[in-house]
């Protein structure tokens, strides 16, 4: 898994808990988190999907 990937997941974990505690807490900040999330899950997403194309490129240069 790239290493982007994994970094981007994390993020996007934190935020979502750190959007549930600030909803919780009655703080509208928490939209903030939930965009944060949602950009992170988009970048993880991507970067997934980037190296998976990647390598099956490389597996069909090769074979």
């Amino acid at each position: 898994m790239p290493r982007l990937a994994v970094f981007a997941i994390v993020v996007c974990a934190c935020a979502v808990a750190a959007a549930v505690i600030a909803f919780v807490e009655g703080s509208f900040l928490g939209i903030v988190w939930v965009l944060l999330a949602g950009l992170t899950s988009n970048m993880a997403w991507y970067y997934l999907r980037k190296a998976k194309a990647e390598k099956a490129s490389a597996a069909r240069q090769v074979g």
